[in-house]
Formats: structure tokens, C-alpha cells, sequence
């Protein structure tokens, strides 16, 4: 077996694990067990558990911003270029459950992490954002989009979004977790057409008799 497949293997069989078990309960003898190889073979491709699961997370995020890139060019208009994003993106996370576990686990511990592994998680995450963030900004181009936000910042509003649509919606009807009601949110809010247009009331200071004086008085 060539280099690349046998670390594709142990990378796959890692991942499997993450079915059943934590990261944190997943030794470097249970992924020899799963992948069919001797344990010294892994650390030829992996300096540690740490390297190995970061690394299974990298690739997943390398596949994920390659279908955004490709799905976001290959759609006609911003509205059917985010709704195939967003399609896509969802769909990923549905068939790689444990890669979405593993990469909810490893934000989590980056956020205490330092040194070179935490900036090498940055750059993948940022890499995520701009690919977002360059469909959102298709939707600016057209006046679809507020302008007044960057691309990237809208994009981690909208991926979190479906983060929460993959992790925390699962018992829901599948007519609340439709990747359209996300996008539908995300572009247009939750208030209804009529509060949506409705102009705010002006709040009156009322903490002092001076100040409902005044009010009083306008």
C-alpha cells in the first residue's frame, strides 16, 4: 500500500472511533486496532494523538471550503449560489457526523490552545470564512447584502447557523432544519413582514419626575 493510502487509512479509522468515544477515550492502540496496522506505524505519518485528530479535522476542512468554492462559482446569482452552499455544507455535515463531532471538539480545545497548532487551526477556519464570505459578497455586489459587514463576519454568522441546525435541531420535524429556512433566516431575520417595517418606538427616560417631565412635555 503506498504512503498516502495507509495514512488515509488510519486517518479513516480514527474517525470511525469518534462514533462511539470521545477524542479523550480513543488511544493510539484502539486506531492501530481499527486501522489493521502495528501502532509504531502510525507515527510515521503522526507525531502524536494531537497531530493525528488535527489532521483528520484539516482534511475535512480542505474538503469542506473545496465544495464551497466549487458549488459557490458554479451557481448563476447570489440567491442560488448561497442555497447550493448552504445545501452542500448541511449535506456535509449530515454524512461526516463524527468529522463534525471532531471538529466542534477540536474549536473547543483550540480555544485554550497556543503556540503553532492554534495558528494553523486559525488559518484553517479563516480559509472557511473567505470562501463563505465570497458568496456573501456576490450578494453585496447585487444589493442583496448589507455592505456595511464584512463578508467573512456574515459568513461566521451564517455557518454557525448550520452548525446549530446540524447539532442541536436533530429530534425537530425535518421542515425546521431545511437548509432554505436557514438561508430564509439568515437573509431576511425572524421578525414578520410588518414588525420588519414598522419604524422603532422612541423609549422614554422616566427614571427621574424631570425626565417625565420632559417626556411629558413632547
Amino acid at each position: 500500500m503506498v504512503r498516502a493510502d495507509k495514512r488515509r487509512q488510519i486517518m479513516q479509522a480514527a474517525e470511525r472511533l469518534c462514533a462511539s468515544r470521545r477524542i479523550h477515550e480513543i488511544t493510539m492502540d484502539d486506531v492501530a486496532a481499527s486501522a489493521g496496522v502495528g501502532k509504531g506505524t502510525i507515527y510515521r505519518y503522526f507525531r502524536d494523538k494531537d497531530d493525528l485528530f488535527l489532521q483528520i479535522v484539516n482534511s475535512g476542512f480542505d474538503e469542506l471550503c473545496e465544495l464551497v468554492e466549487r458549488e459557490g462559482r458554479g451557481q448563476p446569482g447570489f440567491d442560488r449560489q448561497l442555497l447550493e452552499v448552504c445545501r452542500h455544507v448541511t449535506g456535509f455535515f449530515e454524512r461526516r457526523r463524527q468529522l463534525f463531532a471532531m471538529m466542534q471538539s477540536e474549536d473547543t480545545r483550540m480555544y485554550w490552545c497556543k503556540g503553532d497548532l492554534r495558528q494553523k487551526w486559525l488559518l484553517q477556519r479563516r480559509r472557511l470564512l473567505s470562501a463563505v464570505g465570497g458568496v456573501i459578497d456576490r450578494g453585496k455586489q447585487e444589493g442583496r447584502v448589507r455592505a456595511d459587514l464584512p463578508g467573512e463576519v456574515l459568513a461566521a454568522f451564517l455557518l454557525g447557523m448550520l452548525r446549530a441546525r446540524t447539532r442541536d435541531l436533530l429530534n425537530l420535524p425535518e421542515r425546521y432544519r431545511r437548509h432554505e429556512l436557514v438561508v430564509e433566516l439568515f437573509c431576511r431575520g425572524v421578525a414578520d413582514g410588518a414588525a420588519a417595517e414598522a419604524p422603532p418606538r422612541q423609549i422614554r427616560k422616566t427614571s427621574a419626575p424631570g425626565n417625565r417631565a420632559r417626556a411629558d412635555a413632547h
